[in-house]
């Protein structure tokens, strides 16, 4: 970027019981954490790849357990996250009839399985040190 160009803005806050299964269409008030796009993208797809790891995933199932985790992500945003996993070779998908629809389902793939264990093994060592940094400031 060259500096002029504003970031794209995400918001990540904990997750409200009230609205569980919803996704909130708001404005977001003071008490919202509001965190560069770039930082929460990664760890949704951290998210994403967790998940397919755990079973078969899908587009709207996935919208609703990123909100239980506070990330307010469109469909219009998701779909092309999990492609870009899929193209990347993380992820496979089939498309399955649900009633009179079709869904595209995803799963992670070893190529997948390899990439969280990785990303695991930093985000657990990330997770030290910001722990430490945190006894230290205490």
């Amino acid at each position: 970027m060259d500096g002029t160009t504003p970031h794209r803005k995400m918001e990540c806050s904990a997750p409200n019981p009230y609205f569980r299964n919803r996704v909130k269409k708001t404005k977001p008030d003071d008490r919202i954490l509001t965190v560069d796009r770039d930082l929460c993208s990664g760890m949704m797809r951290l998210h994403v790849l967790y998940h397919a790891t755990e079973g078969p995933i899908f587009g709207l199932g996935m919208v609703e357990e990123l909100a239980r985790h506070g990330y307010r992500i469109s469909p219009g945003t998701l779909y092309p996250l999990l492609y870009g996993l899929e193209k990347k070779g993380y992820l496979s998908s089939i498309e399955q009839r649900n009633g009179r629809s079709l869904r595209k389902v995803y799963r992670a793939i070893p190529l997948g399985r390899k990439a969280l264990a990785a990303a695991s093994a930093k985000v657990r060592e990330l997770i030290g040190e910001l722990m430490e940094g945190q006894r230290r400031v205490c």
